[in-house]
Parts: C-alpha cells; structure tokens; sequence
C-alpha cells in the first residue's frame, strides 16, 4: 500500500485531474492559451492540458496579410482533440475565431445591424467573404447596384455588408454589399432633395439614355429628363440630342419627396415658340414646311422647330379620298401648306395640304362650262349611273336616265362597259360639293338645251316593242338594213327576223325603197334599234287570238288573222 510519502502513479493522475479537472470538457470548445513558441510557421500554444498543441500562423492573419504574433501573446482556441496520436492537443484558430464570429453574428442579424469583412476569394456565382472568422458567401447580384465588370479593387478591403440569410447548422451566411450602398444611397437622396427646389437651375451629368429620355445625375441623386421635355422642337430618340457624359443644364420641373423621383427639363430654359403663333399664322395663311411624321389620320407638318400642324387626312388631297397619308407625302418631304385653324392655347394648328393648290372641280368648271362636250373613260358603272373620268382625275356621273333615249336606264347601263372612252355633254357642275353632272343622251338632240333635231323627234319614237313603219335601204344576205321614216334612226333586220316561215326569211324578196312595218325588239351597243317583222307577227297573232278568239271557237287562224289585219288597215 503506497504511503503518501511514496505516492504512485496513480496518484499523480488523480492530482493531475485536480489541477486541470475533466480533459474531456474541454472537447468541442473555446479556451484562452498563450503562445509559448513558434516554429517553422506553426505557432505552439499551451492551454493547459498535459501537451500543448499546434497551429498554423496563417490562421491569426487576416486573408492576404501576415501574423501579427509573438511568444507570450494571449490567444483563443478551439481545442478539436485534447491529444492526438502524438501525444499533441488538437487545436484551431480558425474554429475559434468562426464560434466567436457566428455568436456575434447572430446577435448583430437579430437587430439588422451591418457587419464587416473583406471580400478575399471568387466561387461560382459570387464571391466569398470573412466575417472576422466565417465566411460568408456574396452572391455577384449583390456586390453592387450596378453590375461591376473588376470586382479585383473591391477584394482584400474591409467594408460594410447587411446580412441576408444565415443557418448555423448548416454554416450557411448570405451577404449584401448592395444593400449597404441603397441605404446610404437613399439617406444621401434624402438630404439632397431637400436642398432642392421645383424651378430651380442646376447642372448635371447625362449617365444613361433610354428610349423615353435620359437620367441625370445631379451630384448623388438622379432625375429623368423625359423626351418631351428635351426641345419644343420633335424629338425621335434623347440620343439625337444628349450623349452620355453630357454635362448638361436643366430646370426641376416636379420633385417627388415620397417616392424621391425628380422630372427635369431642357426646353423650360428656352423661348417658347407658340408665344405669339396666332398672329404669326393667321388663317389662310400659305405655309412651306417639313413632314415629320405621318398617321393613319393624317401627316405632322413642322413649319418651325418647335411648331407642328396637323394635315388630317379629309384635307389632304382634292380627289384621293380613303387613302393612307403615306401614298400621298412621305417624311421629310417639303409641302406646301394652308392654315386652317390655330388653337394658341392647346398648342395646335390645323392645316391643309388640298387647299394649297386650286381646287380641281373650279378648274374644270372654267375649262368645261356647262353645254361642253367632254371626252372620258367609263371608271365604274354602278346602279344608277356611270362615273366617267375627266381631267385633273375628277369624275363626272352619267345619270342612267341620261345615257339614251327610248330605253328604260337598265338596257342603258348595260350598253357601255368599264374602260370604255365616251362623249357627253356637261349638265351641271357644283365645285362645293364636288359633283359634275354629264349626259350622254343630249349629244342626239344637239345640247342639253333640248332643241330637237329632226333625227332625234323621228327616234323619240323609238322604243322597245314599238311597230314602226321602215324604209328598206340596202339589202344584205345577212339581212336588211332599214330606217324609220325619211330620215329617222337606222337599224338592222337579221334574216331570221324577216318572218315566221323559211320562205319569208329570204332577204332577196324586199327591194331598196320598199316600206314596212316591224317591231323594235331593242337597242344594240352603239344605241342603234334592231327590229324584226318576226315578232311584230307573233305579237300579231297573240292580240287577234286575244281579241277574236281562240282557234278551238270554230273560226280558222287564218280567219283570226284577216280579221287582225283588216282592224289595222281600217285603223290605219
């Protein structure tokens, strides 16, 4: 039995337990030691267990500086292992620092604070960042409010970041850099806008042009000078004015404090050309001007920068009526203008472009005078008339009542075909409504006075059906031709229309000089009256059958027809 004069090995354990208590608590945690050495770039470390341990120096430098560390500095560590295989403890710096870190961190993301650390390494997507001990990772989104193309002067720099996101189980952390800037951007934002006020002057730099204007930066905050408020003059697109770099000066039109937007405006520190445009384009006035844009309603006229009209599209041209103002002018293209109307207070000008030259129906009126003949070509045949085109590409309509005489308007109409060119007479003209009234017919009768002439009373008696008495003037094997009286209208009698039998349809029984009677069965395209002996003896026999009775009654057809005949001759 050992005496305590002779204590044994195992009584040096126990006293050993009793100056350092339980080794294994101290596992898993962070302990204060003192350096006691540093060898070869380990610095050695004791912590008060039966060894000391090793760490590498790296591991008390921050990323891309050296060790600041001598023999007898105070140190935290993570104590891994109180002994490895060598006897050693198993100790980290960086474990220690990291617990450290993330308890601070979790304090500091509970009240929103900001953190700082030093961007020191690239990962896909992001960057990595220390946190005084954890690392935490900074997505590329995040670095600033602008893409930055070198993050390279950014690294190794200590700088503020606002916690996004943090799992300490699973050491996760998700920094911001740009937040940090859009809070201390705002609270700028914030002071400067007080300093301003609407109508003020100031100048600015352009830092982005956009189809709808550009954004100026006025010294730490931004203001959007839109398209419309570049020029009075039109603008297509703020890059025909400004260039980015610009230094510009501009007049705050509007200051939103709520939602901090500031609108801006060049034109404002310009005369503005609609002072006094009223009595500098009074109506009626004859403009030149540009073509600067053109609509589906009508085409913008600039007559000086600064001041457009408006060409509708009724007033843009005499005879082109329904037609897109693109087929009529083009941009850029001079013109020649009248002003309509001016609207000095809603800034606008009504022109027209149809009234800058004569009117064309006037025209036509003072070349053609009623009674003139005119010459054309039929453009369109409708139901109840033809359009015929005349000079300076107006038209003149052809009443159907007016195209012939003795024929109802529908044979009319279809005597004359699109594209065909025909004579007429000039009826009326009303230059105000654009109307020119034609007639076809008046040519037979010598004008549209209505005088007749000897041809013309002998063919008022001409119309379908009728049973005219004729002069046989020429014999033909295709027929006879023959005319009304002495010196009516002349027409045809085909061969087959020379009587019901074979026999009579000889044109070689009737002489030159012979008269008799035929019906006209109608007109043919050159309004000349066609007739047939044919029908005149069908209509005949249908009328006595009528009259006299049905050949059932016991009376003969021939008898029927005596009786026709001698009622004919007594009429006669």
């Amino acid at each position: 039995m050992a005496s305590a004069a002779t204590p044994t090995r195992d009584d040096f354990a126990k006293l050993l337990e009793q100056t350092l208590g339980d080794a294994d608590g101290f596992e898993g945690r962070v302990v204060h030691g003192t350096v006691t050495g540093i060898e070869n770039d380990m610095a050695v470390i004791d912590v008060g267990l039966k060894s000391e341990g090793r760490v590498p120096l790296r591991e008390f430098a921050a990323p891309g500086q050296k060790a600041d560390l001598k023999v007898g500095d105070e140190v935290e560590v993570f104590v891994d292992r109180v002994e490895n295989a060598m006897g050693e403890a198993m100790l980290s710096r960086d474990r220690a620092r990291r617990e450290a870190a993330w308890d601070k961190l979790e304090a500091e993301f509970t009240q929103s604070a900001r953190v700082d650390g030093v961007i020191f390494g690239r990962v896909k997507g992001g960057f990595t960042v220390d946190l005084d001990g954890a690392v935490a990772f900074l997505p590329g989104s995040q670095v600033d409010i602008r893409p930055v193309r070198d993050v390279q002067p950014l690294m190794d720099i200590p700088q503020p970041f606002q916690i996004l996101k943090m799992d300490r189980k699973r050491g996760n952390i998700v920094v911001s850099r740009r937040a940090v800037l859009e809070e201390t951007r705002a609270e700028q934002r914030s002071g400067l806008i007080l300093s301003l006020a609407e109508g003020q002057i100031i100048d600015g730099v352009v830092k982005n042009i956009t189809d709808y204007g550009a954004f100026v930066d006025l010294g730490g905050i931004d203001g959007l000078l839109h398209v419309t408020d570049l020029s009075y003059k039109r603008v297509g697109h703020p890059s025909e004015v400004l260039n980015i770099g610009d230094t510009v000066k501009v007049q705050i039109i509007r200051i939103n404090k709520d939602t901090q937007r500031i609108s801006l405006g060049m034109k404002q520190l310009e005369s503005d050309p609609w002072d006094g445009a009223a009595a500098k384009y009074h109506v009626g006035a004859k403009m030149s001007g540009r073509v600067t844009n053109i609509t589906e309603y009508g085409a913008f006229v600039e007559l000086e920068p600064g001041i457009e009209g408006l060409v509708h599209v009724s007033e843009m041209s005499w005879t082109k009526k329904n037609v897109h103002p693109g087929k009529i002018v083009s941009t850029s293209q001079e013109v020649d203008v009248v002003v309509l109307e001016v609207d000095e207070d809603k800034r606008r000008i009504s022109l027209g472009l149809k009234q800058a030259i004569s009117n064309p129906w006037e025209a036509f009126a003072e070349a053609h005078p009623v009674g003139s003949t005119v010459e054309g070509e039929v453009k369109n045949a409708t139901e109840f008339g033809l359009f015929i085109g005349l000079d300076n590409d107006v038209d003149g309509m052809v009443h159907m009542s007016d195209i012939a005489w003795g024929i109802s308007g529908e044979d009319a109409l279809n005597l004359h075909r699109k594209g065909e060119t025909v004579k007429a007479i000039v009826l009326d003209i009303d230059a105000e409504k654009e109307r020119i009234s034609l007639g076809m017919k008046q040519l037979e009768r010598g004008g549209p006075s209505g005088a007749p002439s000897a041809a013309a009373t002998s063919g008022d008696k001409l119309h379908k059906n009728a049973i005219v008495t004729v002069t046989v003037l020429e014999v033909r094997d295709a027929g006879l031709e023959v005319q009304v009286g002495e010196d009516g209208a002349t027409g045809f009698i085909k061969r087959t229309d020379l009587g019901r039998d074979r026999d009579e349809q000889r044109p070689e029984r009737f002489q030159v000089g012979q008269k008799f009677d035929a019906m006209v069965t109608g007109f043919d395209r050159s309004k000349k009256p066609t007739f047939s002996i044919k029908a005149m003896q069908i209509a005949e026999e249908k009328q006595a059958v009528a009259q006299y009775g049905s050949s059932d009654s016991g009376a003969s057809l021939g008898d029927i027809l005596g009786e026709a005949l001698k009622a004919r001759e007594t009429k006669k």
